[in-house]
């Protein structure tokens, strides 16, 4: 049986989409036909993202949002439903990191990792959640099939997986599988699907230039394949939570990263 995903009409929400992970994904989501709305806080960046999508037939819609900002996340979610309608997918993919000793963690190296990552895509998951849940309680009182709505947290093996000098990046990552565990247990009966996909090393523009460095490349040599991940590389996943074809899917872990959690 050959399957094709097409999001047709659905709208898709992207935090963290001026670059790397979220800009793939929001390239991903806007080809399969979804009109995707593209957070974060480089508006300049952003722009030129739409611009790129548009110029390939697709649909993408710029906001500003700090999701280490409650207010910036109400006011932005707002803004996307306003631009391309009641959003049906959200990637909450904002993280941010920095490389250390644990000894050498200081208290705004903590809150920095934790603002973003952990208590930003809750917010913003809640957020996004308040209005899928109020869409499918008006379903339900009119007796008709809840709509289907998707929450795709993106965690990383590291919140699975013990590593060296990103510790806080790991615990925040951890969080992140923990809550959309907890989220799938009580928003799933509201016809929400909430999973997290974990990734391994993947090049993007940022860190491209450390894999040609020593230190890069005793790290890949550390590597189950010997090998890092492209941004492309986790388009299948990401099409397969978005889409219809997930409804059986709810509050699980996907990792994709060579198998790395497994060394």
């Amino acid at each position: 049986m050959a399957y094709q995903i097409d999001l047709t009409g659905k709208v898709a929400l992207v935090t963290g989409a001026s670059s790397g992970l979220g800009e793939q994904f929001a390239h991903s989501l806007a080809s399969a036909g979804a009109r995707v709305v593209i957070a974060a806080r480089r508006v300049e960046r952003l722009d030129q993202v739409a611009k790129d999508i548009q110029a390939k037939g697709g649909q993408a819609f710029p906001i500003t949002m700090d999701v280490s900002s409650v207010a910036s996340i109400a006011q932005g979610v707002a803004q996307a439903e306003s631009l391309a309608g009641p959003i049906d997918i959200l990637v909450n993919n904002s993280g941010v990191s920095t490389t250390q000793r644990l000894v050498d963690v200081r208290e705004e190296d903590y809150d920095f990792m934790f603002n973003t990552n952990t208590k930003g895509s809750f917010f913003v998951a809640q957020e996004v959640a308040k209005r899928m849940i109020a869409r499918a309680k008006a379903a339900q009182e009119q007796n008709q099939e809840l709509p289907s709505a998707r929450i795709i947290n993106i965690a990383s093996m590291a919140g699975v997986k013990a590593l060296s000098m990103i510790g806080v990046y790991a615990m925040t990552k951890a969080a992140v599988i923990h809550m959309t565990n907890a989220m799938a247990l009580e928003w799933g009966r509201y016809g929400i699907n909430i999973n997290s996909m974990c990734p391994g090393y993947i090049e993007t523009e940022i860190n491209a230039a450390h894999w040609e460095t020593d230190a890069g490349q005793k790290l890949i040599q550390k590597l189950p394949r010997k090998r890092v991940g492209r941004t492309q590389d986790l388009e299948g996943i990401l099409m397969l939570l978005a889409s219809s074809e997930s409804r059986f899917i709810n509050g699980a872990m996907i990792a994709a990263d060579d198998g790395h959690i497994v060394q």
